[in-house]
């Protein structure tokens, strides 16, 4: 008796068929730069070095984390693709990089080249929202490794920047404002916390309707991760930015400073704050106290970007014309000896 590798749980078959759905996909998101079809050994980008003096390649490379849960139990696919692309380009955008091309790594125990198309299908639409180019990816099929009906994502991205345009925070002193920019709700941080409060400690369903969300659980907690790329680089064209912090894992207290030198700190304003419903319930229902709401999740605010006091005022409006909420929400101060770097009061 002969046995094959479908025997043993991989089937070529089904991996064949997946990438022939996801080529169209991918070629949506093609940049003039591409040189290769999805398929080859590797990608194929030109860089169009006429662009620059010093380019600089910026790089990111991250997950959905336990988001993907929520994917698994409502057969809803597609916004996690979304969300993996929005956790990598605009990690890259704080640093006033434009993301260029994008490659995904999707691995499952048992492959379903439906599921993968959906995937792959929310990744594509991520990647156009950014203006990269999805260029290639890994479909792997691990028999015993993952559960069936399972699977996990992760993204890579790179993109460009000018060596004297890079955006690190260093040029931020004390005087300069912070302003805050809306988050579409929970995007990808905080799940397993979310997940104990909803699941566990209150047995909610996922089609529980929220009178205070205007829809249903599992349409709050899978909407995507907004895109911050083409809103920021519209801004970019006229107007500095000194620092820009991607408020992820680790929410306000973790990635403000990380864009702060020791000399420094960030007073912001808890009264200027839009706390989205979402946040209010889940911190209600889990008895969660604000400090712990405050490095968990984004609480309603996805990006915090650091101006100087002249530019703010136009920034704000610039986004408010692109139908993104945005506001000033605190100041840049100079740090007491020994003080923390954030405060929220």
């Amino acid at each position: 008796m002969t046995i094959t590798y479908k025997d043993a749980g991989v089937n070529i078959d089904e991996g064949n068929e997946t990438v022939r759905k996801i080529k169209p996909l991918a070629k949506a998101t093609f940049r003039p730069e591409v040189l290769s079809d999805i398929g080859h050994f590797s990608a194929f980008f030109s860089l169009n070095s006429s662009k620059y003096k010093e380019p600089v390649l910026v790089s990111s490379t991250d997950g959905v984390g336990t988001k993907l849960a929520l994917a698994f139990k409502s057969g809803i696919h597609d916004t996690v693709g979304i969300d993996l692309v929005a956790m990598v380009v605009n990690d890259i955008i704080v640093t006033g990089a434009e993301p260029l091309f994008f490659l995904d790594y999707f691995a499952c125990g048992k492959l379903s080249s439906e599921v993968a198309e959906k995937v792959i299908s929310g990744i594509s639409k991520g990647c156009i929202e950014a203006g990269c180019a999805l260029i290639g990816g890994e479909t792997a099929e691990l028999p015993g490794f993952y559960k069936e009906g399972e699977y996990d994502l992760a993204g890579f991205g790179v993109g460009i920047v000018e060596k004297n345009s890079i955006i690190d925070g260093s040029n931020i002193t004390a005087g300069d404002l912070i302003i805050g920019v809306a988050s579409s709700g929970l995007h990808s941080n905080g799940y397993s916390l979310v997940r104990k409060v909803f699941f566990e400690l209150n047995n909610y369903s996922i089609d529980t309707y929220f009178e205070e969300l205007g829809k249903t659980l599992i349409e709050e907690l899978l909407t995507p991760t907004r895109i911050y790329v083409k809103p920021v680089l519209n801004i970019l064209k006229n107007h500095p930015i000194k620092g820009m912090a991607h408020i992820t894992g680790g929410g306000f207290i973790e990635n403000i400073p990380r864009i702060l030198s020791q000399q420094l700190m960030a007073f912001i304003d808890k009264s200027s704050l839009e706390i989205l419903p979402i946040f209010k319930i889940i911190q209600k229902l889990g008895n969660i106290d604000e400090f712990e709401m405050f490095r968990t999740f984004n609480c309603g605010t996805g990006l915090v970007i650091v101006v100087s006091k002249e530019s703010a005022d136009d920034i704000v409006s610039l986004f408010n014309s692109m139908k993104i909420k945005a506001k000033i929400i605190g100041e840049i101060k100079r740090r007491e000896h020994n003080s923390k770097q954030i405060e929220i009061m």
